[in-house]
């Protein structure tokens, strides 16, 4: 898709237009919640710094695109808390129109339609390619037998199409994956097609911990995936309910990484989606779309976790004015924010650090210090 590109084009335009699609619609989201509950929203940004383009909607809202495309921001009218603000501020404020005037509810509605932007994106652009390029299945077929596996001593090959399991049809892989995986150290009836012909074979399978538990292993991988293009309505479910299964898929992994101490490689920040983005928009728009869906659901995500000044943050700090019945106090939201600017900054510079890591830096600089 870029490879007309100079090299470093390559990963730097993916990633501007990846990362401009999930700002702007994770700020659409709050933009168009605060519309709904009559808060004015004096500027929309895509990008920070000084703008290149700039119009005024009817709405008199400031629409800007910005010369440094790494975020974005909306400004609504009164977002200040009335203590914070000068009155010469506070007397510009127009009544009923501001952020901070409006009841704690409408507050965190428009607080969390960012993150449910970004669900709301996954799910469309799930659908739609379930729709045109169509959802992957991949086949219960037989690809790599790992030596001395459960699979080997069974006499499974490569090709082999696995049929069913114990009577139980199997239609794709992961049917395989979860019977399995709820069966350690069980022995299983497969029926098989193998040359055209259906075969029977007993397996044992062997057993792993994953997540503090024993989990089935049969010690195969998967051959190979179709497509199957999907109708629009079954489509539009398929993408709500594929957006569910990688969030859930994320929150597991999330999990066990501070759980059961599962390695923390696979965080990665700015500089490894930039590479990914390259990588991936070689492979063609639908690749492009699918992974742009995924990091959807991670802002989603990360914005709801608890931390303040995330979107999780404010709602939290709303949460408690709810049951307090006012706000807390100004101290206690400024020692919030600073801790959780603080713990942004050290998950920052730890993905950093994994990202120059995987990219071979951080060995090619201790190589030469060596």
């Amino acid at each position: 898709m870029f490879h007309a590109l100079p090299s470093p084009l390559n990963f730097v335009v993916p990633f501007v237009i990846v990362l401009g699609v999930l700002v702007f619609f994770h700020e659409l989201g709050h933009y168009l919640a605060a519309r709904w509950r009559g808060v004015k929203v004096e500027a929309f940004s895509i990008g920070f710094g000084r703008p290149f383009a700039t119009w005024t909607d009817r709405h008199g809202t400031v629409w800007k695109l910005a010369w440094i495309p790494l975020g974005g921001y909306v400004k609504m009218h009164g977002q200040e808390r009335p203590e914070d603000a000068s009155p010469e501020v506070r007397a510009a404020w127009e009544p009923g129109r501001t952020f901070h005037g409006k009841s704690v509810g409408s507050r965190a509605i428009i607080v969390a339609a960012g993150p449910a932007a970004n669900f709301v994106l996954a799910a469309v652009l799930f659908a739609v390619l379930f729709a045109t390029a169509g959802e992957p299945v991949i086949l219960p077929e037989v690809g790599d037998v790992l030596a001395g596996s459960a699979a080997a001593h069974a006499g499974l090959a490569t090709g082999d199409r696995i049929l069913a399991i114990d009577g139980t049809p199997v239609a794709q892989f992961e049917d395989i994956q979860h019977i399995v995986a709820a069966r350690p150290e069980q022995t299983l009836h497969l029926t098989i097609r193998r040359g055209g012909a259906t075969e029977d074979l007993t397996v044992t399978t062997d057993s792993r911990e994953q997540g503090g538990k024993r989990i089935g292993s049969l010690g195969v991988t998967a051959r190979a995936t179709e497509f199957h293009r999907l109708p629009p309505l079954k489509a539009v479910a398929e993408g709500i309910g594929h957006t569910y299964y990688v969030a859930e898929q994320t929150l597991a992994g999330l999990w066990q990484m501070i759980s059961s101490g599962r390695g923390t490689e696979d965080l990665g920040g700015p500089l490894r989606i930039a590479q990914l983005s390259g990588e991936v928009a070689q492979l063609g728009v639908a690749s492009l779309i699918d992974f742009i869906a995924i990091l959807s659901i991670n802002l989603g995500l990360i914005n709801l976790f608890p931390i303040p000044v995330l979107d999780g943050g404010h709602l939290l700090f709303f949460a408690a004015e709810a049951l307090r019945g006012r706000p807390l106090p100004q101290r206690a939201v400024e020692y919030g924010f600073r801790a959780g600017f603080a713990v942004l900054v050290g998950l920052f510079v730890f993905a950093t650090w994994n990202d120059l890591s995987h990219m071979g830096l951080v060995r090619w600089v201790a190589h030469l210090i060596g």
